[in-house]
């Protein structure tokens, strides 16, 4: 399948921005930024979580529509596990398109890569960065350049997301099922 014209990406925090849309533009360096449309839940309006899984029916919508009118899009969508598992906020993503009215995600043909790191995104990058984690424990308010970290990090997920590559062995969980995710785009 060709390259999108269009991703669509739906997410939490400025944090995930920063990490999606850096692994975008490493993975596909013609992508400008007329092709990937940005959707981050706005600050002060009640839980990230909850505007995600609303806004994540409608899109699915929206990349089902463009994709029978004008062809390749993608969509990826990044919502914190929190203190769930991943199982669970997929079943919520799937609940919200039921709710919706809206046919479940299919993996076998959709180009729709739903990441869900376990416990936040700073769990993602600091693995990504080389660090041991572990996905019980929150990392977020540790004193981190975060900044510097999320470059680094979008060039591991780059390399890491690549079909042939092989995950090293500090590679958490939530990450392997990411990166499956982001492989489906390609298919």
């Amino acid at each position: 399948m060709s390259k999108p014209s269009l991703v669509i990406v739906l997410l939490e925090d400025a944090r995930h921005k920063m990490l999606i849309y850096r692994y975008l533009k490493k993975r596909d360096k013609k992508l400008n930024a007329d092709q990937i449309r940005v959707h981050v839940s706005p600050s002060g309006s009640g839980s990230a979580e909850n505007w995600v899984q609303r806004e994540f029916v409608r899109e699915v919508g929206e990349y089902r529509r463009r994709q029978r009118t004008r062809g390749e899009t993608a969509l990826i969508v990044m919502i914190d596990a929190d203190t769930h598992t991943v199982q669970h906020r997929l079943g919520q993503l799937e609940q919200a398109l039921r709710e919706g009215a809206r046919p479940p995600v299919d993996t076998d043909t959709e180009r729709i890569a739903r990441l869900v790191p376990r416990r936040n995104i700073e769990t993602w990058i600091l693995c990504l960065s080389g660090h041991e984690v572990d996905e019980e424990i929150d990392y977020k308010r540790e004193h981190h350049d975060w900044a510097e970290l999320t470059r680094s990090a979008a060039e591991t997920l780059f390399q890491w997301a690549r079909s042939n590559a092989q995950l090293p062995n500090h590679c958490i969980e939530s990450l392997r099922c990411g990166i499956t995710e982001l492989r489906r785009l390609d298919s």
